[in-house]
């Protein structure tokens, strides 16, 4: 009987444990022979010959040469039988061959009843889904049970069952390693892993986090994941659920990236790398000169243009800056050089939609369901094409199932709020962005719909509170930039509503032109300009929008009539108006103004001594609701608001 393995520590990874890394001393590895260029006697060698190898080891003892710590292994000293069958067990499950791995596995745990083969043994299990099986195994001995590695396996196969308490109490609400004797918070940062691998106290922090999540108990959940990537820089699995669900601010990513993670650990002389990395992977609202110079020297000392990750931050970036034709382009790159890659999934779906792609959203939603029909994805995918073709009640149904598959997809959440914006059920819409508000604590778009969704039902104090919440987060998206105008405008705050507005159209120079965004700016600052009594700045930014939308607007064309109504240009006023009525003759505003017009020309007096008369349904602009993280539309004018001397039947609005 060979001597028990140590157990690892919580410093170690599982590596440590590993016959590869135990045995490096006596393992040469070895490249698979090429069957293409073996001669014909090698491939029909009998096995077990003294030619034949495993496929991923080769015993060479002359290797030993290259080592300098011979004195402690002998030439002479074979492996024990022992070794020799948990060589095979790990060839086995390195090569997926699950039975033979769990017929060896078996045997040894016997042998040696060592809490290293049982972990062994549960990873077979893991691997062939058996959840239920592993935990078994492990919680039966109590010699397993307290082997960090072995925990580590046990709870998250609890975690794969969703027995979410269960998988609590095997791992501790707190880290039990934090405020070890021999262990302050700051040592455990700073002692390396005597492998190269993860920590195990890192992973157990994370799976701490995915517990807390699926309990909804975010701020708990983000707390242990940060406490997973200070513990060892490596663990990105947990970086990646802090960045990916945006539980920090912007202002919080890039603080604990760059300042509160060590990269000097056990990095083997990648530190700058790996920050680099991370660099690219945090949020584009702010530091945008230090992602650039980051991408850079990735590209050009690294030689990652072409790396798809790279790539995909590159298209984060143009999608906060609302450039959906790159973004596609740049999706489109990703997509054709790895079809499945589920990461750019969101951005793609959300520039198709923007960009009208109705067709390749179809493509994508079809190929998505027939190859993975119970990936949420696909039917946040399926939902996006229906609302594109304004089938709301069908999109809603799919975004729905998206959230049972994943009850913590933001996308899908967003998406099934927007199916009730569309309809106007404004309290439906709100509860489903508020769950979704919870999810994404760091990113400014839930509580932009929110404050979208209470300025519809004119609750301006909520609304307010809600932007400004969203503008702390993100002050250069163009469409809360706009709402922020609009609420200035329906409190007569006329030169705070002209500055977002204007700071809006600079935020949004990078949209193509024409862009529903960037034509209803133009207008609701020319409503501004109206209600501001600066009557030829707003016929300016009138025309500007008719200008860049390549086609007249009906609402558009009413306001630039009423404006020439004030201003006594009474022909002028009746040829635009007329034009209105021939894009939309049922429109009751230009209808109303036409009237008006006619009857001060019949009466030749001056337009300012008309009486007020009935007041008159809204004009609106086109909008448009983005899926996945962000709206981009705006809806515009709206009726009822007295000037001083005479009724004034425009106003603006969003939606």
């Amino acid at each position: 009987m060979v001597q028990n393995q140590k157990t690892p520590t919580h410093h170690n990874s599982t590596l440590y444990i590993s016959p590869v890394v135990n045995k490096k001393n006596d393992i040469l590895y070895v490249t698979p022979p090429n069957p293409a260029t073996s001669s014909a006697n090698k491939l029909l060698e009998t096995p077990g010959s003294k030619q034949s190898t495993s496929s991923f080891f080769n015993f060479d003892k002359t290797s030993q040469h290259h080592h300098n710590d011979l004195s402690h292994h002998s030439l002479d000293d074979p492996l024990t039988p022992v070794d020799k069958l948990r060589l095979w067990r790990h060839d086995a499950i390195m090569q997926h061959q699950y039975k033979t791995a769990e017929f060896i596995g078996d045997k040894i745990l016997e042998l040696t009843s060592d809490p290293n083969d049982a972990f062994w043994l549960g990873q077979v299990y893991f691997n062939q889904g058996n959840f239920l099986r592993c935990k078994d195994l492990i919680t039966s001995n109590i010699n397993y049970n307290n082997s960090i590695s072995c925990r580590y396996l046990a709870g998250y196969s609890l975690i794969k069952l969703e027995m979410w308490d269960d998988a609590l109490d095997l791992l501790g609400e707190t880290n039990p390693f934090k405020n070890n004797t021999n262990t302050t918070s700051s040592s455990i940062r700073s002692n390396s892993c005597d492998d190269g691998g993860i920590k195990l106290e890192a992973s157990m922090c994370y799976l701490r986090g995915i517990v807390y999540a699926n309990q909804n108990n975010f701020e708990r959940a983000k707390e242990c994941y940060k406490e997973a990537c200070m513990v060892d820089v490596k663990c990105y699995e947990a970086l990646h659920e802090l960045l990916d669900n945006n539980l920090m601010t912007p202002v919080e990513e890039w603080e604990f990236v760059m300042t509160q993670l060590n990269y000097r650990d056990n990095l083997d002389g990648n530190e700058e790398l790996i920050k680099l990395l991370y660099t690219t992977k945090l949020s584009k609202y702010l530091n945008t000169s230090k992602f650039d110079e980051s991408e850079h020297i990735l590209k050009e000392e690294y030689d990652l243009s072409e790396n798809c990750d790279l790539m995909l931050s590159r298209a984060d970036y143009l999608y906060t800056q609302c450039n959906f034709d790159e973004c596609l382009n740049i999706c489109e790159r990703i997509l054709n050089k790895d079809q499945y890659n589920f990461d750019v999934i969101p951005n793609y779906l959300s520039c198709l939609y923007e960009l009208g792609g109705k067709n390749k959203l179809f493509l994508k939603a079809h190929q998505l369901a027939e190859l993975h029909p119970t990936n949420a994805m696909t039917w946040l995918a399926i939902g996006t094409y229906y609302l594109s073709i304004n089938k709301v009640v069908e999109a809603r149904k799919f975004f729905s199932k998206a959230t049972l598959l994943n009850p913590n997809f933001g996308q899908a959440w967003v998406g099934f709020a927007h199916t009730f914006a569309a309809e106007g059920e404004h309290e439906q819409a709100i509860s489903a962005y508020a769950f979704a508000a919870r999810l994404f604590p760091g990113t400014h778009l839930p509580n932009l719909f929110l404050g979208m969704q209470h300025l519809q039902m004119n609750n301006l104090n909520l609304s307010e509170e809600y932007l400004l919440a969203s503008y702390q987060i993100c002050n250069s998206d163009p469409l809360l930039l706009n709402e922020l105008g609009v609420i200035n405008f329906h409190r007569n705050h006329f030169d705070k509503a002209e500055l977002f507005l204007r700071d809006a159209l600079n935020a949004a120079k990078n949209l193509n032109s024409d862009s529903k965004t960037w034509i209803s700016i133009h207008a609701n600052l020319g409503h501004v300009y109206r209600r501001a009594n600066q009557p030829y700045k707003a016929l300016e930014c009138f025309n500007q929008a008719l200008k860049i939308s390549n086609k007249n607007d009906a609402n558009i064309l009413s306001a630039i009539g009423l404006i020439h109504l004030r201003l006594g240009n009474i022909f002028k006023a009746i040829d635009i108006l007329h034009d209105a009525l021939a894009i939309s003759p049922l429109d009751p505003v230009a209808s109303d103004l036409l009237k008006r017009a006619l009857e001060a020309n019949k009466e030749n007096q001056e337009i300012f001594n008309l009486a007020p008369t009935a007041t008159i349904g809204k004009l609106k602009l086109p909008s448009e609701i983005s899926i996945n993280r962000r709206t981009k539309g705006i809806e515009d004018v709206d009726s009822a608001s007295d000037d001083d001397d005479d009724e004034d039947i425009m106003d603006i609005e969003q939606n």
